[in-house]
């Protein structure tokens, strides 16, 4: 199996008083046609993060996939996602129709929500035990997945919750996990695929600094 393409970096400059974004900085200026050289430190270059990691250098995440394809390549904001779980070796556990899976490759391109934050540092230990033995129980076996009720979001809050519970701490219910650790990583996935795809057709993408006003307030872009 091969792994997905990586992603260009995505480059962000100023010029001809806009923010510029390409895969790398040109000589002229699309804009202009002028020399794009700083001369200014807060002209200089910056580089984008890209929302996506490799999930099997992940350690004990949440992780999530687009389940067939790829976030830069076939994602279009509709399709089904895949989650699993990561253990302490990169192996991703997932449920799937074919019960517990545990992946090696496939997850290279994820969005990741690390799990171990500091109150639970003392589980890494027994991460890989505690993982194992829960998808040897008898809820994840083939014949009970259900693709609307008990699928692989329903396995990984599952373990999750487990985890707390192991921990002393209170469950999470689907909705409060979904906004408050998952949205804000697909949001900004779903921006960073619209922007690379948007250089990919025209070979940079423009947007407006934020005004003085705004960025005096403590605004920015991205």
């Amino acid at each position: 199996m091969q792994c997905p393409e990586a992603g260009k970096p995505i480059i962000k400059f100023n010029h001809c008083q806009k923010y510029i974004y390409s895969f790398g900085v040109p000589r002229c200026c699309p804009l202009c046609g002028q020399d794009v050289g700083s001369r200014r430190l807060e002209e200089a270059p910056v580089s984008i993060s890209e929302p996506f990691t490799n999930g099997h250098r992940e350690t004990c995440s949440f992780l999530l996939r687009p389940t067939r394809g790829t976030f830069l390549r076939e994602y279009d904001g509709r399709s089904d996602l895949h989650v699993g779980i990561s253990s302490t070796g990169g192996v991703v556990y997932n449920y799937t129709v074919h019960g517990v899976q545990r992946d090696e490759v496939g997850w290279e391109q994820s969005v990741s929500v690390p799990l171990l934050r500091p109150g639970l540092f003392g589980l890494l230990d027994q991460w890989d035990k505690y993982l194992e033995d829960f998808s040897a129980t008898g809820a994840w076996l083939p014949h009970r997945y259900e693709e609307g009720h008990h699928n692989c979001y329903s396995y990984a809050l599952a373990f999750i919750n487990c985890v707390l519970a192991t921990a002393g701490e209170e469950r999470l219910h689907r909705d409060e996990f979904t906004e408050k650790f998952v949205v804000p990583r697909t949001r900004r996935a779903s921006k960073y695929i619209t922007l690379y795809r948007a250089i990919e057709e025209r070979g940079f993408y423009v947007t407006d600094p934020p005004s003085p006003q705004w960025a005096h307030t403590g605004g920015g872009s991205c």
